[in-house]
């Protein structure tokens, strides 16, 4: 368990951050910003969760548990020498777990038949904000696992991509199961 009992600590005046290792990096470094960019999108969760029903509520709350485990695993990555401890990686079942909810929530939908302009209700609005942040966190996911000398977990990947599809269906499903998204028309204002 985590414990904090101070907040500041000015170790990171000058710019720099600790991973989990100890290891210092600029707060500008990809990893950083990939980790910072899933804690913003946990941030985006907790606003929607104040107008989810029970259901979706509580698979919101599973995903921003998940998400700090992302973000431990992001903040932990593959070095040399192995931690002194069991680093906190993303599952295949975790993965899993949003499939399922996916699934779940899609079945009472009907098929589109257009794009969905982000809107409707405010739990719709909010989780179309935090799906954006979620591909923002995924594109820079990808980007740290093309760079030399840095790991990205297949599973973590995995995991961005398939929350983004989450939100987006949940944001469907708290839109009257999709009879109030508000709908794409092309060239209606030419």
């Amino acid at each position: 368990m985590v414990t904090l009992n101070r907040i500041y600590t000015r170790t990171g005046d000058k710019g720099s951050t600790a991973l989990a290792s100890g290891e210092r990096r600029s707060k500008a470094d990809l990893r950083i910003e990939t980790y910072g960019t899933v804690d913003e999108t946990n941030a985006c969760i907790g606003l929607v969760r104040l107008h989810a029903e029970p259901g979706l509520d509580a698979m919101l709350g599973a995903i921003q548990n998940d998400l700090f485990d992302l973000g431990a695993d992001l903040a932990t990555p593959e070095g040399v020498e192995p931690p002194k401890y069991e680093p906190l990686r993303i599952v295949a079942a975790q993965v899993q777990r949003i499939e399922r909810d996916i699934d779940a929530l899609n079945a009472d939908l009907s098929p589109l038949k257009s794009f969905v302009l982000p809107g409707g209700s405010p739990a719709s609005a909010a989780l179309h904000l935090a799906r954006t942040v979620c591909r923002r966190a995924e594109r820079l996911a990808v980007a740290l696992a093309a760079t030399e000398g840095e790991v990205v977990s297949a599973e973590a990947l995995q995991y961005l991509n398939r929350l983004s599809d989450f939100l987006f269906v949940a944001s469907r499903t708290a839109n009257a199961n999709g009879a109030d998204d508000v709908l794409w028309v092309p060239g209606k204002n030419r």
